[in-house]
This record gives structure tokens, C-alpha cells and sequence, in this order.
């Protein structure tokens, strides 16, 4: 397969990706909003915790 063919076929998944997708509605949004916020926050306190027992056993 050379090159012109493979950059053909990947234009046609990019159509075909982009006529499938949509345009997330107000509520869908939001949920995902408000997991990807409560994810962030869950690492964080996780890396806060770790830092702060690093610090307390190591002295």
C-alpha cells in the first residue's frame, strides 16, 4: 500500500467518524462535566494524601 492510499483511507474513517458523531445536548454535557470534576479531584486528593504521608514517614 504506498502512501496516496493510506492517506486516502484515512480521510475516509475521518468522514465516516465525523457523520456518526454529534453535538452533545445540555444535560449529557453536564453530566460529563461533573465526572470528569469529581475524577480530577479524587486524584488530587489522592496525590495530596501520598505527598503528605511521604513527608510525615520520611521525616
Amino acid at each position: 500500500m504506498n502512501l496516496k492510499e493510506s492517506i486516502h483511507r484515512f480521510l475516509k474513517q475521518c468522514k465516516r467518524v465525523l457523520l456518526v458523531s454529534k453535538k452533545p445536548d445540555k444535560f449529557e454535557f453536564t453530566n460529563v462535566a461533573k465526572v470528569t470534576g469529581i475524577g480530577i479531584i479524587i486524584i488530587g486528593v489522592i496525590g495530596f494524601i501520598i505527598t503528605i504521608s511521604a513527608q510525615l514517614l520520611g521525616g
